[in-house]
Order: structure tokens, then sequence, then C-alpha cells
């Protein structure tokens, strides 16, 4: 399946400190969220939306970053680092130099694995199995089984055939694997 950014209405949070654009989802029968991916825009210091019994991946993709904290935890989210914790945390987001924008996913790891790359250019491989690939800057070709993909800036594909993504010279992807346990 591919998606657009430019096809997907940004969703306000309800602090008002930012928005997400939901890029792909997979539920369980009954509506329970398997795993959810999202680009979030991060444009105020406030509250960070807990999700209890869920796992987290966060990845600053543009912009300085910001600092995760409660009185026991810090975390820092670093640009192009992918930040792993626990989903229910209660935390507070405290911006580095202004706005900035995350690759979010949040997942159930009683049901599922993930690992998120960022890659740069060059040729990258990876198995059957779901898959989600995020166009940050640039270009890429991805070839799977099921044909051949061109995708720019703000375009992405998720699905389940093995292949390979060829990423163009100016250009940088986030390639996230998921497997059901």
């Amino acid at each position: 399946m591919r998606f657009s950014l430019s096809q997907i209405s940004p969703q306000v949070w309800k602090n008002g400190g930012g928005s997400t654009r939901e890029l792909a989802r997979e539920e369980a029968a009954g509506g329970h969220m398997i795993w959810r991916a999202s680009l979030a825009r991060i444009d105020q210091d406030g509250a960070f939306s807990a999700f209890p019994g869920l796992s987290r991946i966060h990845c600053i993709v543009s912009g300085a970053g910001l600092q995760l904290f409660n009185p026991d935890v810090q975390l820092a989210a670093d640009p192009l680092k992918p930040l792993h914790f626990d989903g229910g945390l209660d935390l507070t987001a405290q911006l580095r130099q202004g706005a900035c924008a995350a690759f979010n996913l949040i997942y159930d790891p009683k049901r599922i694995g993930a690992e998120m790359q960022i890659c740069d250019a060059g040729l990258h491989h990876f198995d059957d199995g779901p898959q989600l690939i995020f166009v940050l800057e640039g270009s890429l070709q991805l070839e799977t089984s099921a044909g051949v993909e061109q995708l720019s800036t703000g375009e992405g594909w998720q699905g389940v055939a093995g292949g390979s993504v060829d990423i163009a010279q100016d250009g940088r992807a986030v390639l996230l694997r998921l497997w059901h346990l």
C-alpha cells in the first residue's frame, strides 16, 4: 500500500502542543491496536502522550530534538537516532531549539517486535514480513515481488513483501521492520 503525507490530514493533539499524521496501522479483532506508525510535529513543551501497555520507538526527523523526562527518567530524543522506550511512561517533553518532527512507532510488545533504521543513499535489502518505508528526503526506488515503486519526499509504502530499496544520492528514508511474536 502506497501513501503520501499530501493525502493525510494532521490531527491536532488534545493539549494543543502539536499534531500527528497517522501513516499506517494494524488492529486486532475488537479494535485493539497492534501497531501504529505516524509522523508528529511537536510545536511546544508539554505533556507527552502515554500509551500504557505499549512500547514506542520515537525518532526525530527534523529539528534539534527534545528531552523527555519525569522525576525518575531522563531520555534524549536526538535527531535521526531511534529511541526505544515504554509507551506507558508519564513524560514531559522539552524542545531543545524550537519545533521538531518525529517519526513514531507505537506497538504492542506482546504481539509484535519492531526495528527502525534511518537509511541514507545506497541499496538496502529487507526480508519478507511487515515493512514500512517512508521517504524523509530525496527519492528512492522500491522493488518487491509486487513490482517497482518510485517514491519521493513525504511518500511511503507499507506491505509484507521482501525486496530492496535504492535510495538516491540526496535521499534519506525510515525503514521499519515488524514481526509477529
